[in-house]
């Protein structure tokens, strides 16, 4: 059954029948009478509290059994601002003395945390849970500080099992699915175009059969996607595409509900490449289909497993990476399935990488540094559909944005959206942000890094972690300093440093969280790409790389206008023959640029 069927079917329902920090401070906490205030020269008491600072607990100090009742110690310090920084005593009956000279300063362990210092167990546990740690009680999404993990067991080794007793899922912890079911359902009512599609088409089951291998990040908007797969009759098996962007709540609501996923966030690399393996390499299961978002999953299937393709029937890929990597197997006949160029879909560069990136990179920021944005000198790398988003939130908040670019098109739509196009070494020096939006390698290198202003922040838009040369940044010479969960300062010798977000990898799903309704229009193009793909008939398509039909792409925009209560125009016969087109659509070639 094509697809173009589907939807000829699915339109047949009315549209309005779907529902539409910094660290705490250290607790002042009196001592009690029989015991002795803590002093610098008792290690043991130093080391808890500056361990107790650096985990980032947020819960409350306990309170003392009469908190009305004062200290047996005859009196306690405080500094007066008003002396200079001098240390006076307060009495116990309230009036003020003096200190002497000779009280010493209560002092902690020193917390500076160096990128030398971290833990080194390869592969078997993130780096995330031993910097900081948050509540157990309270499992926010990506936008989090810290990681919500609940212990230092990587999930590698944990046995883990849903309510049905099932365990083919590795996941942070199992315990947290409620709250990542309630994230679900408010996605759900941001995704309308998906709910429909789920209503619309569940009675004809177009993916049953389906067996959808899948490689993306692990949000809640991911998950309504799943599930609506799974309502047309798919199996899937989930890996994450990034190790910082799973929401573990969410990974741990669809192992409750039956999905094999594997993924939790903070995995290292060696995890990373384990948990696709495992969604591949499973006795009894043969994937027919792969929904990619980088390339990794497929990647990863030529490389260990290539026999498998001879019953995959296609690929849906979304992202610049991924599309590249194909157009590159294409180009050197080694493409051997059908593959759908969902990056480049009107519904997905136009709308996702546009105003998704116009939203979340301010939210990315601003969680991570708190940074104002006014009169911020920031430099943007690459004038695209994410940097045209990033470039014009900022100059909205009041930066003064530069662009550089190496095309000449895109360059000049920068100058005249009003934006100063450079070369990067010749503001290097001077911007207080630079961002990285080209899907390109080394476009900051380390001579750049060296020659930032301090305080400058790096970051990546792109959906790789090539475009910062990270990896030159790890020498003995310099200081790595965690400061929260993606957040690291990289100190140089002379103690310039610069704030390197996510270390390098995409900043706003790695730090903050992205427009769901944005996400809605991409998971309704995928969906539908693995309807077409999934139904074509032998022969449709061959071994090469697709973009999905222009008709399809207006009819995922259709089933999103009613959220708006937006009201389409119709052409009338006359004025459809005098364009020559059909009244339906599509309105426009598919050289159109929009």
């Amino acid at each position: 059954m094509s697809v173009q069927v589907v939807a000829a079917k699915m339109a047949e329902v009315e549209l309005k029948d779907i529902p539409n920090k910094d660290l705490p401070p250290v607790p002042q906490v009196a001592p009690k009478a029989e015991e002795k205030p803590a002093v610098k020269n008792e290690p043991n008491a130093a080391a808890a509290a500056s361990e107790a600072t650096a985990s980032g607990d947020p819960s409350p100090p306990t309170p003392s059994p009469n908190p009305m009742k004062m200290p047996q110690a005859s009196a306690m310090k405080r500094t007066d601002p008003q002396q200079n920084g001098g240390e006076a005593l307060v009495n116990r009956d309230g009036t003020v003395v003096e200190a002497p000279r000779t009280v010493k300063k209560i002092q902690f362990a020193d917390q500076k945390q160096e990128f030398n210092k971290r833990p080194t167990k390869i592969g078997r546990r993130s780096l995330s849970r031993s910097i900081s740690q948050s509540s157990t009680d309270s499992y926010s999404s990506a936008a989090s500080y810290t990681d919500s993990s609940d212990d230092e067991t990587s999930p590698r080794d944990k046995q883990q099992k849903n309510s049905k007793g099932s365990s083919d899922f590795c996941i942070k912890n199992i315990k947290q699915a409620d709250f990542g079911r309630r994230e679900i359902e408010i996605a759900e009512q941001e995704m309308p175009a998906l709910m429909a599609l789920r209503k619309r088409a569940q009675g004809e089951k177009p993916l049953a059969g389906a067996k959808i291998v899948g490689c993306t990040h692990i949000t809640a908007q991911t998950a309504v996607l799943m599930e609506t797969l799974s309502a047309l009759g798919a199996q899937c098996r989930w890996a994450a595409c990034n190790i910082y962007s799973t929401q573990n709540e969410v990974a741990a609501a669809l192992a409750e509900g039956g999905f094999a996923v594997f993924a939790w966030k903070g995995e290292s690399e060696d995890d990373f490449w384990w948990c696709i393996d495992r969604c591949v390499n499973v006795e009894g299961w043969q994937p027919n289909m792969i929904l990619d978002d980088g390339g990794d999953l497929t990647h990863w299937i030529y490389k260990k497993y290539p026999n498998m393709f001879k019953k995959i029937k296609g690929i849906v890929e979304e992202s610049v990476t991924g599309v590249h990597r194909l157009y590159q197997l294409s180009k050197a006949g080694k493409l051997c399935v059908p593959a759908m160029n969902v990056n480049d879909s009107v519904t997905k560069q136009k709308f996702d990488n546009l105003y998704c990136c116009r939203e979340s990179i301010l939210d990315g920021l601003k969680r991570t540094t708190d940074v104002m944005f006014g009169g911020k000198q920031v430099v943007v790398c690459g004038y695209g559909e994410v940097g045209k988003g990033c470039c014009a939130a900022l100059k909205a908040m009041g930066s003064i944005v530069y662009v550089t670019e190496i095309d000449p098109i895109c360059a000049l739509q920068a100058c005249m959206d009003g934006f100063r196009l450079v070369k990067l070494n010749e503001v290097i020096r001077q911007v207080d942000i630079v961002i990285t939006c080209t899907g390109n390698k080394n476009v900051v290198v380390r001579e750049y890094l060296d020659r930032m202003k301090n305080g400058c922040i790096v970051c990546n838009m792109g959906h790789s972690n090539t475009e910062i040369d990270v990896a030159s940044l790890r020498t003995p010479e310099l200081t790595w300093e965690r400061v929260r969960s993606q957040v690291d300062h990289v100190i140089w010798p002379d103690g310039k440093r610069i704030v390197l977000l996510a270390e390098g990898r995409l900043l706003n799903l790695s730090c903050s969280t992205v427009p769901t309704f944005v996400l809605s229009i991409t998971a309704t193009t995928q969906a539908l790409a693995l309807i077409e793909l999934y139904n074509a008939p032998e022969g449709r398509y061959k071994q090469d790389v697709y973009l999905l039909p222009k008709k399809m792409d207006e009819y995922v925009a259709s089933l999103h206008l009613p959220t708006f209560d937006a009201h389409l125009t119709e052409l009338t016969d006359e004025q459809a023959k005098y364009l020559g087109l059909n009244k339906n659509g599509p309105f426009k070639p598919n050289y159109y640029r929009y």
